[in-house]
């Protein structure tokens, strides 16, 4: 793998363990649900996406090398980036829920969004001064598709709700 591909995994699990885990911990939040039910659901979706997109990467990776040789290669070569997806993926997912374990319920929505949408700033802006692009534009669009994943999360929590 190119440090490209490292990077792209990096990025790409950082972001979507952002958007996925805030997006949805918010809508469980706004739908009325105990602290302790939005921590459980929270941790579940770490965990399970965190694996998930790491295996996809791997799977993916082994594909585009396939195609593009014309036959069979080992896996081998595909873990070091599926490892980087899912440790960026599981770390990263635990700050969008770290508020709701260390903030009271009332307090934590708010403090979850804002590091959040912070965190997709800071990715954001890195990711372009790295790629010598506008850090400013980069880091404000990354945090307004994070916004949107919380929109949608809080409009689904709040409709649907318990």
């Amino acid at each position: 793998m190119t440090s490209s591909s490292y990077l792209r995994n990096f990025i790409f699990g950082v972001e979507d363990s952002l958007v996925s885990t805030v997006g949805l911990v918010s809508g469980v939040a706004v739908a009325g649900v105990p602290k302790d039910t939005i921590i459980l659901t929270g941790v579940i979706l770490v965990f399970v996406e965190a694996f998930s997109m790491a295996v996809g990467s791997i799977l993916s990776d082994n594909s585009v090398r396939e195609f593009k040789t014309n036959h069979e290669v080992p896996l081998d070569k595909s873990y070091a980036g599926g490892l980087v997806m899912f440790v960026s993926y599981f770390i990263t997912g635990f700050i969008p829920l770290a508020p709701y374990l260390l903030a009271d319920r009332e307090h934590a929505l708010g403090y979850s969004i804002g590091a959040s949408l912070l965190a997709l700033f800071v990715l954001g802006a890195t990711a372009a001064r790295l790629s010598r692009i506008n850090m400013l534009r980069n880091g404000f669009e990354m945090l307004f598709i994070g916004g949107l994943a919380i929109a949608i999360g809080v409009i689904v929590g709040s409709v649907v709700g318990v």
